[in-house]
C-alpha cells in the first residue's frame, strides 16, 4: 500500500481507510484482468470458470466500497447522490 506521509503521522482510522482503497483497486484490477481472459480464451469451460472468479471479485469489490461507504461520510453523500440516479449522466455531479 502506498504511503504518501509519515506513517507515523496517521491515526488508525485514516491508515484503514487507505487500506481499504488500496484493496479496492486491487478488487478492481482483478477484475479488469479476469475479464481479458475470459474474452481472450476460446476455451468454453475455461471461460466459465474465469467468468465466474470475475463474479467473485465483484463481490468482494463491493463489500469494501460499502465498508468506505459506511466510514467516509464525504463519500457517503457522494454515492447516496449518484448511485442508482435517474438522472442523466451530464447531470451527475457538480
Amino acid at each position: 500500500m502506498p504511503i504518501y506521509e509519515n506513517e507515523n503521522s496517521l491515526d488508525e482510522k485514516t491508515k484503514d481507510l487507505s487500506r481499504a482503497r488500496q484493496s479496492l483497486i486491487e478488487e478492481m484490477q482483478a477484475i479488469m484482468f479476469y475479464d481479458e481472459r475470459a474474452y481472450a480464451t476460446k476455451d468454453r469451460e475455461l471461460r466459465a470458470v474465469i467468468e465466474h472468479n470475475r463474479d467473485d471479485e465483484k463481490e468482494h469489490f463491493s463489500l469494501l466500497l460499502e465498508y468506505l461507504r459506511r466510514n467516509d461520510p464525504a463519500l457517503d453523500k457522494e454515492l447516496k447522490e449518484i448511485l442508482f440516479s435517474k438522472k442523466e449522466m451530464k447531470d451527475l455531479g457538480d
